[in-house]
């Protein structure tokens, strides 16, 4: 099969998505690191040679397209990257966003992470119910979170606030945090409040 009919395939039930280079970019789009071809088949339910052909074909179409992104092979995988020629204004984006203004996501976020500090991704997805892949890389990127070592047991990623979060609150350590407990009339304690989930 051509690259070409690969990605035009019609509407399959076992793709899960209208098309298969319309479901390549949806686990594409979401991925972290690069994802090798006998997964992205796995996942898709279709031979590698057809996989590699659509993925080969979505390529040649952003680079037809003058997109903004590339989808490239590295190592023995694929993934998203934006275009060189867009780095510019890429950069300009990643510096100014050091200065807007953080959503009520990466707030929620941050402050499981202040008060149950150090912790995991996953104990931070937990509380708040939702993914938090990305919110975390942001907040890491603008400097307020950062790798606090691993925890023992499952070897996952601990994280922890940095001297430049008590700095934008303007205190001198993580004693001078509001006590929780003062905004849950409820709970008496911030051990109450990870015992019932909520930090």
């Amino acid at each position: 099969m051509s690259a070409d009919e690969a990605l035009a395939d019609p509407a399959d039930a076992t793709l899960g998505a209208p098309t298969l280079g319309a479901a390549l970019e949806a686990l594409l789009l979401i991925a972290d690191e690069p994802v090798d071809l006998v997964t992205l088949a796995q996942v898709v339910r279709r031979p590698v040679p057809e996989v590699l052909a659509a993925v080969r074909g979505l390529a040649a179409e952003y680079t037809e397209a003058g997109r903004g992104f590339d989808l490239r092979e590295v190592g023995d995988g694929w993934r998203f990257y934006t275009r060189v020629d867009c780095a510019e204004v890429v950069e300009r984006f990643v510096v100014d966003g050091q200065q807007a203004r953080l959503t009520q996501a990466a707030l929620e976020t941050l402050a499981v992470v202040a008060y149950r500090q150090p912790v995991t991704r996953g104990r931070v997805g937990a509380v708040r119910g939702v993914n938090v892949d990305g919110v975390m890389r942001t907040l890491v990127t603008r400097g307020l979170v950062a790798e606090a070592g691993h925890e023992p047991e499952s070897g996952a990623i601990l994280y922890r606030t940095t001297w430049y979060f008590l700095e934008r609150l303007g205190i001198a350590s993580l004693d001078e945090l509001p006590e929780v407990a003062d905004y849950l009339p409820a709970l008496d304690n911030l051990e109450a409040l990870g015992d019932v989930g909520v930090f």
